[in-house]
C-alpha cells in the first residue's frame, strides 16, 4: 500500500488547534468579534479571486 502524501483528516485536526490556540482565554464577546473579523477578510478574499476570475489556493493568516 502507498503512503499518503497528504492527509485531509490531519490537516483539519492542525487547523482546529491552531484556532483553539487563537481564542482560548478569549471572553464570548472577543470570540464573537474574532470569528465576524475572520468572515469578513475571507469574504474579501473571495471577492477579489472571483473578480479575477481565477481561484487561487488561499494560506491562512
Amino acid at each position: 500500500m502507498k503512503a499518503k502524501k497528504f492527509d485531509c483528516v490531519e490537516m483539519m485536526h492542525r487547523g482546529a488547534e491552531e484556532v483553539k490556540k487563537k481564542i482560548r482565554g478569549m471572553t464570548k464577546k472577543e470570540e464573537i468579534a474574532f470569528w465576524r473579523e475572520r468572515s469578513r477578510k475571507l469574504s474579501q478574499r473571495q471577492s477579489k479571486t472571483q473578480g479575477e476570475g481565477k481561484h487561487e489556493p488561499t494560506v491562512p493568516e
